[in-house]
């Protein structure tokens, strides 16, 4: 996930993360000069690939499709060794679930030039983090992220390369090399695949499959035949019973999704998707009294009134990627009344996400009646 400040003020370098940022290049080149490739052991270059690839898997698996996206649940065995490979990618604890960059502000920026400012979230505030909160592995990283990082970082290379008398090789190698092919193979994600490539089911952002990208790191996709070592590791895991809740994208969305897209590229074809269907909601109208007495009957139920319609939000509140924190904060209430409309529009459509057209298809399909007024 990403978010760049709103702000106007100049933000304030990052002095402590600029140098070690710095230090670590100028490291692993100094080392590279006087242990190359080739003067140093296999076994170390392989350990190397494997720190490289095992800490990829960490941000990929962990950090982005457990965490960010909930895409599956995992036990605490799992969520813990991904918690230890995640760290080792020295990118950040779990908690800290955004990444200050911004792919409008050019490719260097969008690539590493946001690693020398101190982030400012201004909307964190609206990001419901209780899951995070109570997740005993997340409060044992980000109590001890930093000695974990070193650790796994630093100091274990060095101490497998003692098995086969290479200690330097692999820390050179394992330790620092990896370390820079790590940060850039994710930093390409937030650059190149946002400045070229294709935009095969929506164009409402920068996002883009980029081949290039996709050739060297973990990437995603819906079809089999999309390269994506984490996706294939997360069906392997689950078919052993590892994780569980596992979330697919359904493909009625994704057949929307491309067919869309090809009629907007085809003008000349005749147009049968419409981006403002009012599919999915009764033809009825409901009033505040309408809705106290809704939530009479149904006690336990969401209610949100949006975009002028009621939606019906209580099967979603453990899919919505926001959390039911949010969606519980501005429903309605017991005596069928809910927050100032414009607030509420503001907290969905325009505070902290600005949603895809898929989201807000998934919205009208839980419309039930237009709100009236009166």
């Amino acid at each position: 996930m990403a978010e760049a400040s709103t702000g106007q003020a100049r933000p304030k370098i990052w002095w402590s993360n600029a140098l070690f940022f710095l230090s670590i290049h100028a490291a692993a080149f100094v080392g590279i000069y006087y242990y190359p490739f080739w003067a140093v052991k296999r076994a170390s270059l392989v350990l190397a690939f494997l720190v490289w690839q095992l800490a990829d898997f960490g941000i990929t698996i962990g950090y982005h499709r457990l965490y960010s996206h909930k895409a599956f649940k995992a036990n605490t065995v799992v969520r813990a060794v991904l918690a230890l490979l995640g760290s080792a990618g020295f990118q950040g604890a779990y908690d800290i679930v955004f990444i200050m960059y911004a792919a409008t502000k050019g490719l260097f920026y969008s690539h590493m030039g946001w690693i020398f400012y101190k982030p400012v979230y201004e909307r964190m505030g609206l990001v419901d983090q209780d899951d995070l909160n109570r997740d005993p592995v997340v409060r044992f990283q980000h109590k001890y992220y930093v000695p974990i990082a070193l650790t796994l970082g630093f100091a274990f290379p060095p101490l497998v390369g003692l098995t086969w008398k290479d200690p330097m090789g692999s820390f050179i190698w394992a330790g620092l090399v990896s370390r820079l092919f790590i940060w850039h193979c994710t930093f390409l994600v937030n650059s190149l695949a946002h400045a070229d490539g294709l935009q095969p089911y929506s164009d409402e952002d920068t996002s883009r499959g980029n081949l290039a990208v996709k050739g060297i790191i973990t990437t995603s996709g819906p079809s089999k035949l999309d390269w994506d070592p984490s996706k294939w590791i997360i069906l392997t895991l689950h078919r052993l019973g590892l994780i569980h809740g596992l979330r697919r994208a359904k493909e009625d969305d994704i057949a929307d999704a491309v067919e869309y897209m090809r009629q907007k590229h085809e003008p000349n074809q005749p147009q049968i998707l419409s981006d403002d269907s009012d599919e999915g909601y009764q033809e009825k109208s409901m009033n505040a009294q309408d809705l106290a007495v809704y939530r009479q009957n149904k006690p336990a139920s969401c209610l949100l009134v949006l975009d002028g319609f009621v939606l019906d939000v209580t099967s979603y509140l453990g899919e919505h990627p926001g959390g039911a924190a949010i969606l519980r904060e501005y429903s309605v209430r017991a005596d069928g009344h809910q927050k100032n409309p414009k607030e509420v529009q503001w907290a969905f459509f325009g505070g902290l996400n600005i949603h895809s057209r898929s989201a807000r298809r998934v919205m009208r399909s839980m419309r039930i009646a237009r709100f009236s007024d009166s």
